[in-house]
């Protein structure tokens, strides 16, 4: 897997397959709520309501690890579609670094959120919706446990940095480059509404 992924001719615009369009959609909602949970958390006061939201956060924690896992594992089965020949390589080169530390960010912080709650809730398991609770890391103090919570808040911050990058880059090459780039994730789409195909799986 080389920094600057290779273009390719393309006789029509070849796009994301329509598993890893559903997945990335639902990930981005995930992660948007996710935010709204972890800064909820941050600015209320100890209560119930605190509580409540913490448990949403922890829960939302998981579910995008185990998506992130499973997106991981389709895109490293199904590489995803090269780009158009128009896209410079700094663009090409940005992307992948932007993806690389997205799945890199969403696989660890959930881990080191869950090892962080390991720390600083009682009992033996750490509980989420519906009444499902997962096991604790073993030996998290107090104090590693505040350590992990500071990172995964810079994590958070470093995330969001990189959402507005890559919203701004979508955003770019559809209303500003008006390139063919656009038509790789819909519901974006290729300049004088050319037709995209599945180049993926």
């Amino acid at each position: 897997m080389t920094s600057v992924p290779d273009t390719a001719q393309q006789g029509r615009v070849l796009r994301y397959s329509n598993t890893a369009v559903t997945i990335h959609w639902i990930t981005v909602i995930l992660v948007l709520a996710q935010a709204y949970f972890g800064f909820t958390f941050a600015l209320s006061e100890a209560g119930p309501a605190r509580d409540a939201i913490f448990i949403w956060h922890k829960t939302t924690g998981v579910v995008i690890l185990l998506l992130t896992l499973a997106r991981l594992a389709y895109r490293l089965k199904n590489p995803p579609p090269p780009f158009p020949p128009d896209i410079p390589a700094w663009e090409r080169f940005a992307a992948v670094w932007n993806h690389r530390l997205f799945y890199l960010l969403l696989i660890a912080m959930p881990i080191v959120g869950v090892t962080a709650a390991s720390g600083m809730l009682p009992g033996s398991t750490i509980p989420l919706l519906g009444g499902i609770a997962i096991p604790k890391v073993p030996g998290i103090s107090n104090d590693l446990a505040e350590t992990l919570g500071d990172v995964h808040v810079a994590a958070a911050w470093l995330l969001i940095a990189l959402l507005v990058v890559h919203a701004a880059a979508a955003l770019k090459h559809q209303f500003f480059d008006h390139n063919r780039a656009a038509g790789r994730m819909p519901p974006f789409h290729a300049p004088g509404g050319e037709q995209a195909v599945i180049g993926q799986g």
